[in-house]
């Protein structure tokens, strides 16, 4: 179990919950909170707990941040070098990285060079440079503990098991988003009010929509491939309604072991917190006497091109998971500004793809240029 924990992207949906578990856990103090540009919500944080650094997006929200909690005892940073300090206080047994987008990816490779225990939010960090992330942890020693729900019952399911060889299949379940069963004809005029509306999680508005198109359960098959060194054949998704089977794996034996539970971000997190051991979580048990029928189905990836380019992406490999990673985030990102329709973040997203030059086994560099030049692209097209 953690004793101290730095939380990148402590305003948001992640982060907030991630101080609400460690609310409950005396034991667990806070070293260091990141955050964009939330200044209130930030100030109030650091009034509760009191981290050593407080970090923000900008030096404009650092300054207004400085000004609110000039009576505490907290030192203020900001942008990259902010983060990447949070991200390596000595202090800090554990690092959450609940940062959206690729900002994360930095920081998170600074807190495994650390040696930290990743309590890991951010996909992006995986989907982009997957290859160099999961090396660096292996040469470093340093822990990854999924936060997301799917990963983290994948990990559960595989406790104990040092290596995959019996594994035959990770199967990651999906709700299906706020579309389920509409056309393509239906979904042409859907608004971001619609896609907002998830069934049965509540999450920031970037993942929400990426639940909305299924780019996020493609993002999660290119997550899970790096975190458990999986072929993309052995990683299959399905459409479960219900959100309480949160992931499966399937043995060659033919035995499936899955993880069950109320759709609730906090139990994850917590995990990730205290591993190896479990402790009271302030979630509301599942009761299956009181579930509805559990069902399971095969995604719609015409209706959904999104996982289908995702699975695309990922079998090419090289800068073709960055370049479709960076140009969803803008394409998003204009689809909340209501620039853009629904299905115009598929399009634009395929075509960015295409723009991009690939590299077939690029470094650093070159994974975060694939990126710079596929926002390019969307923004041109």
């Amino acid at each position: 179990m953690v004793k101290c924990v730095s939380i990148l992207g402590s305003t948001g949906s992640i982060g907030r919950q991630s101080l609400d578990v460690i609310k409950e856990l005396p034991q667990v103090r806070v070293a260091a909170l990141t955050a964009g540009t939330g200044v209130e919500r930030m100030a109030e944080q650091c009034r509760q707990f009191l981290p050593k650094l407080a970090v923000m997006a900008t030096q404009e929200a650092a300054d207004r941040l400085s000004e609110q909690i000039r009576d505490l005892p907290v030192r203020i940073g900001w942008g990259e070098e902010g983060l990447i300090e949070a991200a390596t206080l000595p202090e800090a047994d554990c690092v959450i990285t609940a940062v959206v987008g690729m900002v994360g990816l930095k920081p998170t490779l600074a807190a495994i060079r650390a040696k930290k225990r990743i309590g890991l939010a951010n996909k992006e960090t995986l989907v982009c440079a997957g290859e160099i992330v999961m090396e660096e942890a292996r040469r470093f020693g340093a822990e990854i503990i999924p936060v997301d729900s799917e990963h983290s019952a994948i990990y559960q399911c595989l406790m104990g098991r040092g290596n995959t060889r019996q594994v035959k299949r990770l199967i990651l379940t999906c709700s299906g988003g706020p579309f389920f069963g509409r056309t393509r004809d239906q979904l042409r005029s859907v608004t971001k009010a619609d896609a907002l509306k998830h069934p049965n999680w509540k999450m920031g508005p970037k993942i929400t929509i990426d639940c909305a198109t299924l780019m996020n359960k493609g993002l999660e098959v290119i997550e899970a491939m790096r975190l458990y060194s999986m072929p993309l054949e052995q990683v299959d998704v399905v459409i479960h309604r219900q959100s309480i089977v949160h992931s499966m794996v399937e043995f060659t034996d033919g035995a499936v072991m899955a993880q069950m539970g109320t759709p609730d971000m906090r139990l994850p997190i917590q995990l990730a917190l205290t591993f190896p051991e479990r402790m009271a979580c302030p979630v509301d048990a599942l009761d299956l006497t009181a579930c509805p029928p559990l069902t399971f189905s095969k995604p719609d990836e015409e209706v959904f091109p999104c996982l289908h380019l995702a699975r695309a992406c990922a079998s090419a490999g090289g800068t073709a998971c960055p370049a479709m990673n960076g140009a969803n985030e803008e394409a998003v990102a204009r689809f909340l500004r209501d620039e853009i329709g629904f299905y115009d973040i598929y399009r634009l997203v395929s075509r960015a793809v295409e723009k991009v030059p690939f590299v077939k086994e690029p470094d650093l560099e070159q994974i975060l240029s694939a990126d710079r030049a596929a926002r390019l692209a969307v923004n041109q097209l």
